[in-house]
C-alpha cells in the first residue's frame, strides 16, 4: 500500500522565512515530515545541509 502524496499550497505574499521574516520563496519539506520556509538568500545558504537531509526543495 502507498502512502497518498500531500499536496501543499502555493506560498503566498503571508508566508515568512523562517530565518529572517522576509517574504517566503522556499519551501524545504524535511523527511521527519516538518517544513521550513526560506527567502531566496537563506534557501541558498542552507540548500547543501537541506539536501543532506534528504529534503524535498520546492520553488
Amino acid at each position: 500500500m502507498t502512502s497518498p502524496t500531500l499536496t501543499r499550497p502555493e506560498l503566498t505574499a503571508a508566508d515568512r522565512c523562517d530565518r529572517c521574516g522576509a517574504a517566503a520563496q522556499v519551501r524545504a519539506i524535511l523527511s521527519t515530515g516538518g517544513e521550513l520556509l526560506f527567502c531566496g538568500h537563506h534557501a541558498r545558504a542552507h540548500e547543501t545541509k537541506l539536501k543532506e537531509m534528504s529534503a524535498d526543495i520546492q520553488r
